[in-house]
């Protein structure tokens, strides 16, 4: 049985969603979003990580700001995802993170996986977000 107008493919809001998850994290406009993901990652990589992000950003028990941390977290002790790093840093206030705290959690994984990997995450806060001067209250 075809579907009717009224119908709408889960695969296709699933992957809206996406979209609008990332045009959120990349400042840009959601008809943006295909073609620049595009462009950076191709379209088979790009159609994947849309479909992904939906159901990654949606809030359940983890709130955004909980899962930007975690994700920030994560990116920092892979290492070697500068660019991914960047974004999320930068997304975080929007998702209710302060700059306290992203200054905060990279002293914690600095203990955890190392001075190296923690250190070149406060290079890239401080770079992408300021010094914290007058900045303690972003993303509140």
């Amino acid at each position: 049985m075809p579907p009717d107008e009224t119908t709408v493919d889960p695969d296709s809001a699933r992957r809206a969603e996406g979209i609008a998850a990332y045009a959120s994290q990349f400042g840009l406009a959601e008809e943006d979003v295909v073609p620049h993901m595009d462009a950076l990652l191709g379209p088979r990589m790009a159609a994947e990580a849309q479909h992904s992000a939906a159901a990654a950003w949606r809030e359940g028990a983890l709130s955004r700001r909980d899962r930007s941390l975690i994700v920030i977290a994560s990116l920092v002790s892979q290492g070697g995802v500068d660019a991914r790093l960047r974004g999320h840093l930068r997304w975080a206030p929007e998702n209710g993170v302060s700059w306290d705290e992203l200054d905060e959690l990279m002293s914690l994984l600095a203990v955890y996986v190392g001075y190296p990997k923690a250190s070149v995450g406060v290079e890239a806060l401080r770079e992408e977000l300021g010094n914290g001067e007058g900045d303690a209250d972003a993303g509140q």
